[in-house]
């Protein structure tokens, strides 16, 4: 039989229990202040490689010639928010652009995290808001988010790209994102345009997948339209190279830049970063030059170990693109890197337990922008020009870059 703890015994682990807590608390507390001030500290993004100035716009365009299938009730025309960087002329004394201004302020991180995450007003970018286009004559590339994410949050490769002699036409995939802003007004995402079937376990079943083939269908329209919607702006008048169309994506995105490009006759190339694939171009492949860019333990190069069903099912999708493909292609991946590393994310202050709550992997957040950005300028030089291109090719210089296939 155990004898019960003598009183004193049993106060004395009550005060030890008790100062326990206390010093937890204020440990706690002391964090949490620490996280919240250095989230007031300013944060400049990487900054862009190329030797042009970037400008930035920011439109709404209507595309009359669609009903909208995504709208709460849908039958609208199809609105989009679409955020334009460009190579610009140097202007004397300008300021930059705000990192997100007005409403899409609403982006940050709310509620609870708030604390925890750089405030949007100290991000610094580069970008110089609507002036003059540089003289010249640029491609056009098309970037398109990730499911929930807005064209901002990937600023800095957009800029990165513009500094490179590129038109980036970043779009917002209305009632996907979490937020777009139109008309000054934000817009939440609906149901038919970020589906409940895409939460968690759910992504990769059948009906995970018959929704993402209708919906990577209007995301491509969308970033169609946008390709000859920016070939009618007067701003651009005589400085688009009108024959050559590059598509980028993340995440989603990625799958809906490789749809658009499908069905696009002035597409040049295509790059998925890091999105499993949807959508007809799985069976056809693509022609044209293709670039997949993938985290760590990606399997949508269509080259991995697959752990789960979800591997298995982005290799399967990874491999049938690339055997009925028959165009240049280059497929890498990032060591240290999760999902998140492809967004701005990366290189805002995030507290640990946030960071922690995101998939973003330990590789240095600007470092993995950069060399993102690198290959993508490589990649967009390579399909317009057709002329090789020493980055893609192997081995990498980059100590953290896998280079999985290349078929130039």
């Amino acid at each position: 039989m155990r004898m019960p703890l003598p009183k004193a015994r049993l106060r004395r682990i009550g005060r030890i229990l008790l100062v326990a807590v206390l010093v937890l608390l204020a440990g706690l507390g002391s964090y949490v202040g620490y996280a919240a001030l250095r989230a007031t500290r300013s944060v400049t993004l990487p900054a862009p490689t190329g030797p042009y100035r970037v400008g930035r716009a920011i439109a709404e365009w209507t595309d009359h010639a669609r009903a909208d299938p995504l709208a709460p009730p849908p039958g609208g025309p199809r609105r989009l928010s679409v955020w334009l960087w460009y190579p610009a002329e140097p202007v004397a004394g300008a300021e930059t652009a705000p990192y997100a201004p007005g409403a899409w302020t609403g982006l940050h991180l709310g509620g609870a995290l708030a604390w925890s995450e750089t405030k949007f007003e100290d991000v610094r970018v580069h970008a110089i808001a609507d002036v003059p286009v540089a003289a010249g004559r640029f491609p056009v590339v098309v970037l398109e988010p990730g499911m929930g994410f807005a064209a901002p949050q990937y600023t800095t490769i957009a800029e990165d790209l513009a500094s490179h002699g590129y038109l980036v036409v970043g779009v917002t995939p209305t009632y996907s994102a979490n937020l777009t802003v139109l008309g000054g007004t934000t817009v939440q995402a609906s149901e038919a345009g970020n589906p409940s079937v895409f939460d968690g376990d759910d992504l990769h079943t059948g009906q995970a997948q018959a929704a993402g083939d209708r919906l990577v269908r209007v995301w491509a329209d969308d970033a169609r339209f946008a390709a000859a919607q920016v070939l009618t702006q007067s701003a651009f008048t005589g400085h688009l190279d009108t024959t050559k169309t590059i598509y980028i994506g993340h995440s989603f995105g990625g799958a809906a830049a490789l749809e658009a490009c499908r069905s696009d006759p002035y597409c040049a190339g295509a790059a998925d970063l890091d999105g499993t694939q949807y959508g007809t171009v799985v069976h056809s492949g693509l022609a044209k030059p293709l670039m997949f860019l993938g985290s760590q333990d990606s399997c949508i190069t269509g080259t991995c170990a697959p752990a789960t069903p979800a591997d298995r099912s982005d290799r399967a999708a990874a491999q049938s693109l690339l055997n009925a493909g028959s165009g240049p292609v280059w497929c890498y991946r990032i060591a240290g890197t999760e999902h998140f590393n492809f967004t701005d994310y990366a290189a805002y202050y995030l507290a640990a337990p946030t960071g922690l709550l995101l998939a973003l992997g330990p590789a240095d957040g600007d470092v993995v922008l950069t060399i993102t950005g690198a290959y993508l300028s490589a990649f967009a030089d390579r399909a317009v020009s057709g002329r090789p291109q020493a980055l893609l090719a192997a081995p990498s210089p980059y100590s953290q870059v896998e280079v999985q296939r290349t078929i130039p």
